[in-house]
């Protein structure tokens, strides 16, 4: 059986438009992960970040999945699937043949039958996550891979600049309060 290519040159050109025209990161979580799904055609795709104090990935924006499993319970960093120390994605072809899911059973009832989870990092710090669900087993090629961890470096320094931006502002605001002339 032949693969079909789900992710070429030209849908990542949009995906990635859609990155860098965001204006905070909730439209960019929402906006990416229903392109993602509509153009990808996979049955879900969600954007994680990590909380470092719980060591959970907390969910910023998903689309495709059924409440019940988004709300299946807390995604610990150590338990869910592997996000490894060399900054690798993890590809799960098929989850009813793999031991790295926190929650088979949930995956089972959901009918999602692969997962790709490719880590979002800053400077080789892991600060999220981008997991794509698909509902049959998936292989991804390695150029689809590619354009994900491109994608993936995409949001990181989406969420870095959301960051900054935000604590200038906050700065500026201060700022103005303390001496309204200043600005």
């Amino acid at each position: 059986m032949k693969h079909e290519q789900k992710l070429d040159l030209e849908k990542y050109k949009l995906i990635v438009d859609t990155i860098f025209d965001a204006t905070d990161p909730t439209i960019l979580g929402y906006q990416l992960t229903h392109l993602l799904v509509a153009v990808i055609g996979v049955k879900g795709a969600s954007i994680f970040v990590v909380n470092p104090v719980a060591e959970e990935l907390e969910l910023l924006a998903t689309e495709g999945l059924s409440i019940e499993y988004i709300n299946k319970g807390p995604i610990l960093v150590d338990q869910s699937i592997k996000l490894s120390s060399n900054l690798k994605p993890v590809i799960i072809t098929d989850t009813e043949e793999s031991d790295q899911l926190q929650y088979p059973e949930k995956a089972k009832n959901e009918g999602v039958r692969s997962i790709v989870s490719i880590p979002i990092n800053l400077k080789g710090k892991i600060i999220g996550a981008l997991r794509l669900y698909h509902s049959e087993p998936w292989e991804i090629t390695d150029q689809e891979l590619s354009y994900l961890e491109l994608m993936t470096r995409g949001i990181g320094m989406s969420l870095r600049y959301f960051r900054l931006a935000s604590v200038i502002q906050c700065t500026k605001d201060t700022m103005k309060a303390i001496h309204p002339i200043w600005l």
